[in-house]
């Protein structure tokens, strides 16, 4: 997370290196962030954006694509003259990990531009490429002299989520990548974590004296976790049944909102300090056998429905889905934590597509007040304490008590005080990168995380894909688009005398 000292702190020079330019991700994200960047001032004066593509292309026609993509996806209205200042910084080279004579060409190229520009030869490789890229491309790095940290000038390597696909092969990205950089030189971006709620949650309880004493299993009920999505697989077909819900979204999103609600107070705020706090909730989930497993979690597959006036098609039949699929769209799992703080307090996750709304939510459920002393009056019932912290589509916090209705007898009813930052603070839409990327640039990588968190995440997931797998289409639930997901997604909380919170 960007701290105060550092919010406004302007990187050093350097050399913006993005695999993948051409791609869906650094038109829709990484460029506008950076646009977003240059127009708070936040770009290094000395700096240059070198997009690497697998076939020739000329700097002009990477400069114009790149604007095309701006424009489309800008969250705020372009200024051309930002806009151009920016991508005047673009040049476009071509590099190929399966041509290794190519990345010598890119390293003369670079240190070109470095002499030109004067970026003073700090590299920050940005990894915009299908996750069996990140290897063959960190390998050729590596072999070129690209990674070599030399005369004070530092390299940084970028690469997206998913990181891996399992425990095993997390743990081979995790030692391939090491054996070229630095765990400090290595960073693992997760565009949730840039999101301006889910950083406020450290500040949230640990700047206010109210919460972290009610934070633990004395106080709380039970946490659930929410990310639900409209849009269903579309055209990426061929990734997302390779991966499914589980894969995409348990391991990264929702286990980093897990790990920051759920996290021991960190000794000092600082990467090393955070990372290892987060790493260690982690680590400490129950690992559930394969049985445990199936009796813990519910998977589904979205089925043709109607969301609002679009025709969502069958999961099945979306282009390069296979016709038999098992693959989950849909997954909701109770999980626990085996230390002091949260024994005896369950968590709830659960995420898929093509559902009745677009939510990312972490929902805090307080135990109940006793209600002895209401007994003797027409109060049939207390309305649920939730502390809600909203990522998505509203950012903000939310808290639900009870208080009277106005009038001369007792009636009690539920009422909601509510915080939403585009209320409060003015400040410009943004995509949630800007704050990764500075990060990035400015060597601060409390927002990112470490091999042993990844690997803690990925050994708590494994027992659900093994036990899934062997399963094959036993148990999947089928659920129709637009609704709210597979009925025993309800039943996993119903037989805890619990319910999931409904959208107020």
């Amino acid at each position: 997370m960007t701290t105060q000292a550092n919010s406004n702190q302007v990187p050093e020079g350097c050399a913006f290196v993005i695999f993948g330019a051409t791609g869906d991700l650094t038109h829709r994200l990484v460029i506008p962030a950076l646009y977003n960047l240059a127009e708070a001032n936040l770009l290094p004066e000395k700096f240059c954006v070198v997009g690497v593509t697998r076939k020739e292309m000329s700097s002009d026609d990477l400069r114009d694509s790149l604007m095309q993509g701006l424009r489309k996806y800008a969250t705020r209205p372009v200024d051309d003259k930002v806009a151009d200042q920016l991508l005047y910084c673009v040049t476009a080279v071509s590099a190929d990990p399966s041509e290794p004579a190519s990345f010598e060409r890119l390293r003369e190229r670079l240190e070109k531009l470095e002499a030109n520009r004067n970026t003073g030869g700090n590299r920050l490789f940005y990894l915009a490429t299908p996750p069996d890229a990140f290897a063959p491309i960190a390998t050729e790095l590596g072999r070129a002299g690209l990674l070599k940290e030399t005369s004070g000038a530092w390299r940084r390597l970028v690469v997206e989520k998913p990181f891996g696909t399992d425990l095993a092969s997390a743990k081979a990205l995790n030692d391939h990548l090491l054996s070229i950089i630095s765990e400090h030189e290595l960073y693992r971006i997760d565009h949730y974590l840039g999101k301006e709620t889910v950083q406020n949650i450290l500040v949230l309880r640990f700047s206010n004296g109210m919460f972290e004493p009610i934070w633990n299993r004395e106080h709380i009920d039970h946490i659930q976790i929410t990310v639900e999505e409209k849009l269903g697989v579309g055209h990426r077909g061929s990734f997302y049944d390779k991966t499914g819900a589980l894969r995409d979204m348990v391991p990264n999103h929702l286990f980093q909102l897990l790990s920051l609600v759920a996290m021991e107070p960190p000794a000092h705020f600082n990467a090393h300090a955070v990372r290892s706090a987060k790493a260690d909730v982690l680590a400490a989930i129950q690992i559930q056998t394969e049985e445990e497993a199936l009796r813990n979690s519910v998977r589904g597959q979205y089925t043709s429905g109607k969301i609002g006036d679009t025709d969502i098609p069958d999961y099945r039949s979306a282009k390069d889905v296979a016709a038999d699929s098992t693959t989950e769209t849909f997954a909701a799992l109770t999980l626990s934590i085996d230390n002091w703080r949260w024994a005896g307090v369950p968590f709830y996750l659960r995420t898929g597509k093509a559902l009745s709304g677009k939510r990312t939510e972490v929902a805090i459920k307080f135990k109940e007040a006793p209600f002895s002393m209401f007994r003797c009056t027409p109060v049939q019932e207390l309305s649920q304490n939730f502390l809600v912290i909203g990522i998505e589509p509203v950012e903000g916090i939310s808290l639900q008590f009870n208080t009277k209705v106005p009038g001369p007898m007792i009636a009690i009813d539920g009422v909601e005080m509510t915080f939403r930052y585009k209320d409060y603070f003015k400040v410009a839409p943004s995509n949630g990168y800007e704050t990764l990327l500075h990060d990035c640039m400015i060597g601060d990588n409390i927002l990112f995380q470490r091999a042993d968190g990844v690997e803690a995440g990925w050994r708590a997931v494994q027992p659900f894909l093994d036990a899934w797998k062997k399963a094959g289409a036993h148990g999947l639930q089928i659920y129709r688009a637009g609704s709210d997901g597979p009925e025993d997604a309800d039943e996993l909380l119903g037989r805890d005398g619990r319910n999931w919170r409904k959208p107020t």
